[in-house]
């Protein structure tokens, strides 16, 4: 495994060095969000009895900004690598697939954790955020981020040019993001958007994260947290397909 811990070193270091940008302009960006939203709505929205709109809404910033890091972070490696010309490198190395999935996804989960703990620190700076489940927090930032991580991988060995991974981050990744509960419960929603919720994977994720910081959430954690490790699997299962037959990466 010496050459997983090589790659994921280097991983870690690639986004380290330049943690202005990978790392404090997300948390700057999710408290922004969150002082403007908890300012101009805190008094007018109630979601769950005896929670205010700020607390409500905390927890889905914290996970936006971690899953939306993930998928940033192992997309973007691979992309560079890729226009740059040193992924063959990579490829030329005595490294399974199985570890250079496993170095990319690792990295990114870890990226998503720091930023995920650094907006949820500002926050308990500004507001009281309480914290009910934690080990449901962490188990659902986990999986949340493996899943984006993979994603982000299947992103990079897709896409050619940074235009093709910009769309598809701005046509896949953000939307569902958005649309996942992070600023609403989808009990607020007219009954057909209900149900299209329930078929966006991002909304389990962010429902049971905000069941770890609040002990409510609008579904089981149960069922969100099946749905959220089925997801992963499959997608985990595709990600690796890809890299064992060499897509748009050896032929």
């Amino acid at each position: 495994m010496i050459g997983f811990y090589t790659l994921f070193y280097k991983e870690l270091l690639r986004f380290w060095k330049v943690s202005f940008q990978t790392l404090l302009a997300p948390i700057l960006s999710s408290m922004l969000y969150l002082l403007i939203f908890s300012h101009v709505l805190e008094t007018r929205i109630q979601v769950y009895q005896g929670v205010a709109y700020t607390t409500f809404l905390i927890p889905g910033l914290v996970m936006m900004t971690a899953l939306q890091n993930a998928f940033a972070n192992s997309s973007s490696s691979l992309i560079q690598s890729k226009i740059s010309g040193n992924l063959v490198f990579i490829l030329l190395s005595p490294l399974s697939y199985l570890e250079i999935f496993l170095a990319y996804v690792c990295a990114s989960v870890v990226r998503a954790i720091i930023v995920g703990l650094g907006v949820y620190g500002a926050t308990l700076m500004l507001f009281d955020t309480p914290m009910a489940h934690p080990l449901w927090a962490l188990l659902f930032v986990f999986t949340g981020s493996l899943l984006l991580g993979s994603l982000g991988i299947i992103a990079g060995i897709w896409s050619d040019k940074f235009d093709q991974l910009a769309a598809f981050q701005n046509f896949i990744i953000l939307p569902l993001t958005f649309l996942s509960g992070v600023f609403y419960s989808i009990h607020s929603l007219p009954a057909i958007w209900q149900h299209l919720s329930h078929l966006n994977p991002f909304f389990y994720i962010v429902d049971g994260l905000r069941y770890g910081f609040l002990g409510v959430s609008d579904i089981s954690p149960y069922l969100s947290l099946s749905v959220v490790v089925l997801f992963s699997g499959i997608v985990s299962w595709l990600t690796l397909w890809m890299l064992k037959a060499g897509y748009k990466i050896r032929h």
